[in-house]
């Protein structure tokens, strides 16, 4: 026996670290006598061979012991191509390459990149991954783990048995690294991993692709085999400023389910051809997936992440994810989807103190712990985290071609103290209450993604008023391209849930927004967030004595939406005025569609979409203040807004919400035009269940100086309603 007996026990044990340093094929002497010495470790192996790869010659190897370990001294001076042939205690022989013998998958370059925080494309590097090296086709395995003591790559190849698979460090770089010479592809796999603190944990991999199912949470290596057809999908929504967006938030699990299959969901394939069918019909641009990283805990919606490089096992593989995006594409349909690297679960298996020290989150308990939700605040001070993140985020623009993510609770990351009191947090360096590493993560983030993918959206959920989110980062902003306006989205619900007899007194909720419309690049939200845990759906928090009443403020409520500037988002459901508040166990209550109230609604929100679309100045100047001025603001006692929407070329629609009941006979407003002002919508039109009260198509203009116009129109204003007119240049010679 050639290997010391301490060093076998290394193996034995599964205590070695290097194993490279042994295993596979070795010179062996010293001075002018010089061998060559070869060692394997397997399982089930009861002989085996070390076969010269060009002349055949068989070196029958001693075994060292019961467990699999062999060695053979070869009276040979230099090294030769070789493989391994075993044979099992079924007498079967079984001939392939040693995993010991080749060269690191990794490069000195990509780990300095790592190291850095600078490696755009780690994804395809960490993980696992099915490569073919010097025509030998294989699997690698590669995990960031710096301060482990040894780590095994184990699963249904070999037995979960960390005694094999045992990789190498890379230098000082941490990340440790085995080339298995077998293509792998569908096999299950963690990594057992002997911590700094001398424990032993399995963990799945970080970087991988595809997992299965709890309880078990393996990961799966997966080979992508997709072919896309939406080549041109990068340019569908170039300058997303200029073109309309109204996006449709969707829950996979519970927006549509089979019942004649016992509630079964939609799988992506599926889910792909029924919700492009259902969007275009709707008329919205975009879908916006709540999260579909693979998650363990269904009722987290998909919030608490444990796989942040792959879509859910539950309703397929990451083709059949491709599959639906691509479908998408094909429809004109973009996709956005809900990305969280706010934090992360403590479920065991995943990124918790991972290799026995707190590697993805910080030390102090004041840093890493969400107390709110009982998970890990990520460490974006270190180059390595960072970089696992940035390249989860670039992973899903380059593998998937979504067209944009929505980042949650970006509150929760810029702020040390946030839902924190004295005493349970860490000031920065400079004594304030600022994530200076988040905002500094948040700014890299933007700026890669839009360096790499110049037409992908970033849109943040931030909920404070914290400075410049949507301001380029050359100007010391996030870069954000969008932030969800929750300001207007607090201040109009809570006046919408109002009685309407006592709106009057609560006016200015409904006009503060503009104050601060164009500090930001907002779009308007109104998502799961708000018909969830006791706050009813939206439909319910419309007062009224009955359903009728309560989806004529629904509509209004909707008009007002899609009239004022900034793009739209809508929960599903919310565009046909669910009853129930939303419940991620269950289907949509899509039977709701055969009253005329809900079936109203829906075709409300449909025709605002396409009017959105068709008008298209609104949406070019949805971010421009030349787009919007008020025509009235402050009747407040009659609880009546009108305000106007223009474009550059002349076009201009008038925007007029009525928020009571009361009709308003011959209200007048001033305009600026003399001529016909057309009514393009009205929510009380019978066909969205309304009583048919309107302005019989339009009305004219007269002269007269009225709320600083020289003309002004007298108008009808249905109770509870919101209406459109247009004004063009074209309709000056008409009938007026």
């Amino acid at each position: 026996m050639i290997i010391s007996k301490e060093e076998l026990s290394s193996f034995i044990n599964a205590k070695n670290s290097q194993p490279h340093d042994r295993l596979g094929m070795h010179q062996w002497g010293r001075n002018s006598k010089k061998n060559i010495v070869v060692r394997t470790f397997l399982a089930d192996a009861k002989k085996c061979f070390v076969v010269d790869s060009k002349t055949k010659r068989k070196y029958l190897m001693k075994k060292l012991d019961p467990s699999g370990f062999f060695e053979t001294l070869i009276d040979v001076p230099d090294f030769f191509a070789y493989h391994l042939e075993i044979e099992n205690f079924n007498g079967h022989r079984t001939t392939f390459s040693d995993a010991y013998s080749f060269q690191p998958t990794i490069s000195d370059f990509d780990q300095y990149l790592f190291n850095k925080g600078k490696h755009e494309k780690i994804y395809e590097k960490l993980g696992a991954h099915i490569l073919t090296i010097n025509g030998i086709e294989g699997t690698s395995f590669a995990l960031w783990a710096p301060n482990a003591q040894r780590v095994s790559v184990v699963g249904d190849f070999n037995h979960w048995d960390g005694r094999y698979g045992l990789m190498r460090m890379l230098g000082s770089s941490g990340i440790w690294e085995l080339f298995i010479p077998k293509n792998l592809t569908n096999c299950h796999y963690k990594y057992e991993i002997l911590g700094a603190d001398g424990e032993l944990r399995l963990k799945s991999d970080p970087y991988a692709n595809y997992f299965e199912s709890s309880p078990h949470n393996a990961s799966i290596i997966f080979d992508s085999k997709f072919k896309w057809l939406d080549q041109s999908y990068q340019k569908i929504f170039k300058n997303y400023r200029k073109v309309p967006i109204s996006i449709y938030e969707v829950h996979v699990e519970s927006w549509k389910k089979i019942v004649e299959e016992q509630n079964r969901t939609l799988n992506y394939r599926e889910l792909a051809q029924a919700l492009c069918e259902y969007v275009l019909e709707m008329g919205f641009t975009h879908i916006e997936l709540m999260p579909i990283s693979e998650y363990p805990f269904l009722g987290s919606w998909g919030y608490q992440v444990t796989g942040f490089y792959a879509p859910t096992h539950r309703y397929g593989t990451p083709d059949d994810f491709r599959y639906f995006v691509d479908y998408c594409h094909q429809k004109g349909i973009g996709v956005i989807l809900d990305w969280v690297p706010a934090h992360f679960p403590k479920d065991a298996f995943a990124l918790e103190y991972f290799d026995g020290t707190n590697l993805y989150e910080h030390a102090d308990p004041r840093q890493a712990i969400h107390k709110d939700w009982g998970t890990l605040i990520f460490n974006y001070g270190r180059h390595e985290v960072r970089n696992f993140l940035i390249g989860s985020a670039l992973y899903w623009f380059d593998q998937f071609h979504i067209d944009g993510i929505r980042i949650d609770a970006v509150a929760a990351m810029l702020y040390l103290d946030y839902s924190k009191k004295s005493g349970e947090w860490v000031s920065n360096r400079y004594g304030g209450r600022e994530n200076i590493d988040a905002i500094e993560f948040l700014r890299e983030l933007n700026d890669v993604i839009h360096k790499n993918f110049p037409n992908a959206m970033t849109i943040a959920e931030e909920s404070t008023a914290f400075g410049g989110v949507t301001r380029s980062t050359n100007y010391y902003g996030l870069g954000f391209d969008m932030k969800w306006n929750m300001g207007w989205m607090h201040d109009t619900l809570s006046y919408f849930s109002q009685p309407t007899i006592y709106r009057k007194f609560h006016h200015n909720q409904l006009t503060f927004g503009m104050l601060y419309q164009y500090s930001e690049q907002f779009l308007l939200a109104l998502s799961h967030d708000e018909v969830v845990y006791g706050k009813r759906s939206l439909i319910q928090k419309m007062p009224g004595n009955d359903m009728c009443e309560k989806s004529q403020s629904l509509r209004t409520l909707y008009g007002l939406m899609w009239g004022w500037p900034g793009k739209k988002l809508l929960f599903m459901g919310n565009e046909f005025g669910q009853s129930n508040e939303w419940d991620h166990n269950k289907n949509l209550d899509w039977y709701l569609l055969q009253y005329s109230d809900h079936f109203g609604i829906q075709r409300w929100v449909k025709d605002l979409n396409f009017f959105y679309q068709r008008e298209i100045f609104l949406a070019q100047s949805d971010f421009d203040t030349y787009g919007f001025s008020w025509a009235v603001v402050d009747d407040a006692g009659n609880s009546v807004i009108a305000f106007f929407r223009r474009g550059n070329n002349g076009e201009c629609i008038l925007v007029v919400c009525n928020l009571t009941p009361v009709i308003r006979e011959d209200y007048k407003i001033g305009v600026p035009y003399v001529g016909y002002w057309k009514e393009e919508l009205n929510s009380n039109a019978e066909i969205y269940g309304g009583d048919g009260l309107g302005n019989l198509g339009g009305v004219c203009s007269r002269s007269g100086c009225l709320h600083g116009y020289d003309a002004h129109v007298a108008l009808v204003l249905p109770g509870l309603s919101a209406l459109f007119f247009s004004y063009k240049k074209e309709n000056f010679n008409s009938s007026c």
